[in-house]
C-alpha cells in the first residue's frame, strides 16, 4: 500500500457556521488526525472564498502547532506570488524556531484567487511570472547564505525549512526537478496532467542538498463513512456545496436552482474539478486509495477529507486511518 499518511485541511466552512468555529474544527481536526496516526497536515492558502478559512498558513500553524505534539504543520501551500519572499521566510523561520522539526512550506505559483481580489492584495498579475527567482530567494534566505547580499531572514536563516514545489501543470513540475525539490501534485481538483507531471518530473530531477533522489505527491479527496450509502450522501452534498460556492455569483441560492445548476455544462464542470476521489466504508476507500496510489506514480498520497459537517470529517478521518492501518 502507498503511503497516505498526510492531509490537506481547507479550514471548511460548514453551512450556518462562522469563522471561529470552522477554525476551531481544524484544531480538532489536527488532534484527531495526530491521535490517528497521520505525519503531517497542509493548509492551502485562498482568498475571499466563502468556504475556506485557510486564508493565512501562518498563523493557522501556529495556533494548531501550540495544541499537538509531534505532526508535521506545514502550508500546502503558500502562494508565493502573493508575498515577499522575505516575509515568507521570516514567519516560517519564526515557526521553525518555535516548534523545531515539525514546519514544512509548500509554495504554490497561483494567486489562490480571481482577479479582483488579486488587486485586493496589492499585488501585480505578473508577479507570478518571477516564481522560479522568488524559490530561490527564499530558499537563500532560509539557508546559510542569503541571495540578496547583505539582506537575512531574522528569525528565518539557518532554519533549512522544507521546501516543497505545489502544482497542476507542467511547470511546477519542471521547476522542482530543477531544484532538486519535493512535488505535490493538486490532483484533487486538477487531475488531467497528473501522470505527464510527475513524468516530467522524475525525469529531470536534479539532487539537491535537501532532497537526492525524486519524491512526488498526490492529493485525493476523501468520503469516508461506516456504510457507503452515507458516504455517498455525504459527498453529494460536498457536489452541492462546491456548486453553491462556485456559481452563485454572491446570491443566495434555492434547493431547486441548486439542482439546476448540478445539471448544467457550468455544474457538471464543476464536478470535474473535484477530481479524484475515494468514497465509501472503509474497505472501499482503503481499495480505492490504494488502486489510485499504484496507478498515480506517486511516492505518497495527500488525502483531502470533504463534509460539509466537522463530525463527518473528523469520523473519514478516524475511519480511514484505521482502515490503511496507521497508528498514533
Amino acid at each position: 500500500m502507498i503511503r497516505a499518511e498526510s492531509i490537506l485541511d481547507l479550514a471548511t466552512v460548514g453551512s450556518r457556521q462562522g469563522h471561529a468555529e470552522a477554525l476551531a474544527g481544524s484544531v480538532e481536526l489536527a488532534r484527531v488526525a495526530e491521535g490517528a496516526g497521520y505525519r503531517r497536515i497542509w493548509y492551502a492558502e485562498h482568498h475571499n472564498m466563502p468556504r475556506i478559512a485557510s486564508s493565512a498558513p501562518a498563523v493557522l500553524i501556529a495556533a494548531i502547532a501550540a495544541r499537538t505534539e509531534r505532526i508535521l504543520l506545514g502550508a500546502g501551500g503558500v502562494m508565493l506570488p502573493n508575498h515577499a519572499p522575505l516575509t515568507v521566510a521570516e514567519q516560517f523561520g519564526t515557526l521553525a524556531n518555535l516548534y523545531p522539526g515539525r514546519i514544512e512550506l509548500g509554495l504554490g505559483r497561483a494567486p489562490g484567487t480571481d482577479q479582483a481580489t488579486l488587486r485586493a492584495l496589492r499585488r501585480d498579475a505578473r508577479a507570478a511570472e518571477t516564481f522560479p527567482e522568488d524559490v530561490r530567494e527564499l530558499r537563500g534566505y532560509l539557508g546559510e547564505e542569503s541571495a540578496v547580499p547583505g539582506i537575512h531572514a531574522i528569525p528565518g536563516r539557518g532554519t533549512h525549512v522544507p521546501l516543497y514545489i505545489l502544482g497542476s501543470s507542467l511547470f511546477g513540475a519542471h521547476l522542482a526537478a530543477e531544484l532538486g525539490l519535493p512535488y505535490a501534485f493538486a490532483s484533487h481538483f486538477a487531475p488531467a496532467a497528473l501522470h505527464q507531471a510527475i513524468a516530467a518530473y522524475r525525469e529531470n530531477f536534479r539532487p539537491s542538498a535537501q532532497l537526492a533522489e525524486p519524491r512526488a505527491f498526490a492529493t485525493m479527496n476523501v468520503v469516508a463513512a461506516a456504510d457507503a450509502a452515507e458516504a455517498e450522501r455525504q459527498l453529494h452534498h460536498v457536489r452541492r456545496g462546491l456548486v453553491r460556492s462556485m456559481l452563485s455569483r454572491g446570491r443566495r441560492l434555492t434547493e431547486e436552482e441548486v439542482d439546476l445548476l448540478l445539471d448544467s455544462p457550468a455544474g457538471r464542470r464543476v464536478g470535474e474539478m473535484f477530481g479524484i476521489v475515494a468514497v465509501g466504508d472503509p474497505d472501499r476507500v482503503r481499495e480505492q486509495i490504494g488502486a489510485f496510489g499504484r496507478e498515480s506514480g506517486a511516492d505518497e498520497l495527500i488525502l483531502v477529507h470533504q463534509a460539509t459537517r466537522l463530525p463527518d470529517r473528523l469520523a473519514s478521518v478516524e475511519l480511514t486511518a484505521a482502515a490503511l492501518g496507521l497508528s498514533g
